[in-house]
């Protein structure tokens, strides 16, 4: 058995809206998602929070997550994340204890320290213009509100202390890792869109990691794109809908758009380098080569999860690269 079969795999779903589609077929999407995600035998379905950009629906985030908790019954469903400086830690303790204790073991939070938005949407978000400087004391703030024995505080979370909710931190550079690492909280790398620091950041956080009661030894997830299709020249086609939404970011107009069969009319030479760079940990194409892909980024990562990303124009395929994906690293693991 390989190592790739060993690994737990879970999804992350940004809640994308097509050029032209409504946000409701978004929402829709995202919790019939969650069950499909369930059905093939996926360990955790994560959304993630995003403001202020028409191609994405998951800015209510804690909603989302108790949506789709509630159309499921097995599978782990979180944050992947929340952006804690856009919030009051009580407000998140208060959400997120309240989604534990109407699904007990199966909420995940994972917190972030970006704004997830641009730079006026954040002031809107954060009407004391805090910045992500001061993210390990929220950090601090929530875990009180989450710890038990909550008797001596004059502001407790209810509900909110003592539930079992696991916290991971998300992070696409060494801040995040170091500060996981100090506070023994599992990990999360973003190599899906920021893969620049993904090995440092993972060699920061295991050499510095300190145990903790609920995690002695390091978690690593590591975030990448997948998309699998029959064939690997439809996987690249399909693929080309993530690429144009990377390069709408770059030009500062994201849009989520259909595929193309080429993408040299799309993009400057240097756009092409630009966005190969941030989505360098994608693997797209056949199952075969995709399994080939996800193999090597276990091997060279350690990574203990992985969490995928699939974004593709139709729905209908999505659902079939998750199902293909899911028979790969199922059938391995039932060798």
């Amino acid at each position: 058995m390989n190592r790739f079969s060993d690994v737990p795999l879970s999804i992350l779903n940004l809640s994308p809206v097509r050029k032209g589609h409504t946000v409701s077929e978004s929402l829709r999407n995202t919790i019939d998602l969650a069950r499909e995600a369930e059905r093939f035998g996926y360990n955790r379905y994560w959304v993630a929070e995003h403001h202020n950009m028409p191609a994405v629906a998951s800015s209510a985030t804690a909603i989302l997550v108790g949506q789709a908790a509630a159309e499921t019954s097995r599978i782990k469903v979180g944050a992947g994340g929340i952006m804690l400086p856009n919030h009051a830690p009580l407000v998140v303790a208060e959400q997120f204890g309240t989604l534990a204790l109407l699904h007990p073991g199966r909420i995940d939070l994972g917190l972030g320290r970006a704004p997830g938005t641009d730079p006026w949407t954040a002031r809107a978000l954060r009407r004391d213009q805090s910045s992500g400087a001061d993210f390990p004391h929220l950090l601090a703030e929530l875990l009180g509100y989450l710890a038990p024995n909550g008797n001596g505080r004059r502001v407790r979370a209810i509900p909110g202390e003592g539930v079992d909710l696991p916290i991971w931190l998300l992070g696409s550079s060494t801040f995040s890792a170091a500060l996981a690492a100090r506070e023994g909280l599992p990990f999360v790398f973003a190599s899906h869109f920021a893969p620049q620091q993904l090995e440092l950041a993972l060699e920061v956080y295991r050499s510095n990691f300190h145990p903790s009661q609920l995690w002695p030894i390091p978690y690593v997830m590591v975030g990448v794109n997948v998309l699998v299709a029959d064939t690997d020249e439809e996987a690249e086609r399909q693929f080309t809908t993530l690429q144009r939404k990377f390069l709408g970011l770059i030009r500062g107009d994201m849009e989520f758009l259909p595929p193309v069969d080429d993408m040299r009319s799309q993009w400057s030479a240097d756009e092409a380098h630009a966005v190969g760079a941030m989505l360098r940990e994608s693997f797209v194409g056949a199952p075969g080569t995709v399994r080939k892909g996800l193999e090597e980024v276990v091997e060279r990562t350690g990574a203990n999860e992985l969490i995928v990303l699939t974004e593709t124009w139709e729905f209908k395929d999505r659902l079939h690269s998750y199902e293909l994906l899911a028979d790969l690293w199922l059938s391995d693991r039932n060798l």
